[in-house]
């Protein structure tokens, strides 16, 4: 199973998000990954998404995502030509004298504190899904009361591979 990482500039429009996933579910593609943001124009908005599968359904997918109303381009962000990053919201339950262990992690990472409790911490931790991997599993022996994953947000490297300008109509 390979994974592809698309970047679909779409339309900002209401039911976009809907037609897109949509496609996958009718389908019975998994998503592996889903953001969504307004780019620099607020006429558009840009979709990655995270795919797996063997080539050809890969291939698919592609090309019927391009198919749909809504979108004006799809790239495939290539491995070692693109930046991915994902964000996580760690909530752990941690007792006074475990904070210090805690926040020697969290600087390890350099993830931020960015709420403490009477009994909790809250971190936040910006980068590539690996680099969210292990912080997780430092975290294994604490009490991990919530988390909650962004998803991938990604672009390709240089302006060789950057969006074209879609006129405006």
């Amino acid at each position: 199973m390979n994974k592809r990482v698309l970047s679909i500039l779409v339309d900002n429009t209401s039911g976009v998000l809907s037609r897109v996933s949509g496609l996958f579910s009718r389908r019975g593609y998994s998503i592996d990954s889903l953001t969504v943001g307004e780019t620099e124009n607020s006429a558009y908005s840009r979709m990655t998404v995270v795919v797996h599968g063997d080539d050809q359904v890969l291939d698919q997918i592609e090309k019927q995502v391009a198919k749909l109303e809504d979108v004006r381009c799809v790239k495939v962000l290539k491995s070692g030509h693109r930046v991915c990053r994902e964000l996580i919201l760690v909530t752990v339950g941690v007792m006074a004298e475990e904070r210090p262990a805690v926040v020697a992690i969290a600087d390890i990472f350099r993830a931020k504190i960015v709420d403490v409790g009477i009994n909790t911490m809250m971190i936040e931790l910006t980068g590539n899904q690996s680099k969210l991997n292990a912080f997780i599993k430092l975290l294994d022996g604490y009490d991990i009361k919530e988390m909650v994953r962004t998803g991938i947000a990604g672009l390709s490297r240089g302006a060789e591979d950057m969006f074209e300008e879609i006129d405006s109509e």
